[in-house]
């Protein structure tokens, strides 16, 4: 450990005393206005968030559009998206209830992708598959699990 003497001090802080608070800034209050009467400017009202709307609202008029788009520039052309409630295509998923999904088919059919929103919220569990070639998905993968708000973009982009 160094010890500090008056040769490790910068020669400027060595002559200089500390001035106190009230001495180093003055204290001026010029928001105040003169009268002495505060001004609150009014709150503006921040209309709802889109995916505070109803679930199925949320995904007709929101979701669906905004991801037709994305994938549209992108390149997909032939894209057809659908909400559908309908059992899980997945082996060993046969026996669980059907759960909402948003399905997304191009190249003919040949292409698929499937959100599945478990409990008609886009707040609670959600999954992904994908298919190619028409064949059936084998994976159900978690679909934006680490996300404390889900987005429509954070949606959009998961995809």
């Amino acid at each position: 450990m160094v010890e500090e003497s008056a040769e490790n001090v910068a020669p400027a802080a060595a002559g200089k005393k500390a001035k106190p608070a009230a001495e180093e800034a003055p204290a001026t209050d010029s928001a105040a206005p003169p009268s002495g009467e505060k001004k609150v400017p009014p709150k503006k009202e921040k209309p709802p968030a889109v995916e505070a709307k109803p679930f199925a609202e949320f995904i007709q008029q929101d979701y669906i559009p905004a991801l037709t788009q994305a994938l549209a520039d992108k390149g997909v052309t032939d894209l057809q998206i659908a909400l559908e409630r309908a059992k899980i295509a997945i082996k060993g998923y046969e026996t669980e209830p059907e759960c909402s999904q948003v399905i997304g088919r191009w190249s003919d059919g040949n292409r698929q992708f499937n959100v599945y929103l478990f409990e008609d919220n886009i707040q609670g569990a959600r999954a992904f598959s994908c298919t190619d070639g028409g064949h059936q998905a084998s994976t159900l993968e978690a679909f934006l699990i680490d996300e404390r708000k889900i987005t429509l973009d954070l949606m959009v982009s998961g995809v």
